[in-house]
């Protein structure tokens, strides 16, 4: 089971760099269970659109079966590694 999050994020978004320590303290601790892709909505409005995604940051997490969660502003480690687990991360 492939568990991708998805992170969108603009350069000039605030609370988007308070995601990002967050986001990387979990891709270190769990070693590679699941792929991080960061999606920078200035550069990749296709990908934002096709998410409908309206507010940054935005954090997708899916698997193989589609979207398992997704989450508007700077969200908790907790709920983060909650929804992976949920994917099968």
């Amino acid at each position: 089971m492939t568990v991708t999050l998805k992170d969108f994020y603009a350069d000039w978004c605030g609370p988007c760099k308070t995601q990002d320590p967050i986001l990387e303290e979990i891709e270190d601790d769990w070693g590679g269970g699941f792929e991080v892709e960061k999606v920078n909505v200035d550069e990749a409005q296709d990908v934002a659109n096709e998410y409908q995604v309206r507010s940054l940051p935005t954090l997708v997490i899916e698997n193989d079966d589609g979207i398992v969660e997704r989450f508007v502003g700077v969200t908790q480690r907790e709920d983060i590694e909650d929804a992976l687990e949920s994917a099968g991360a």
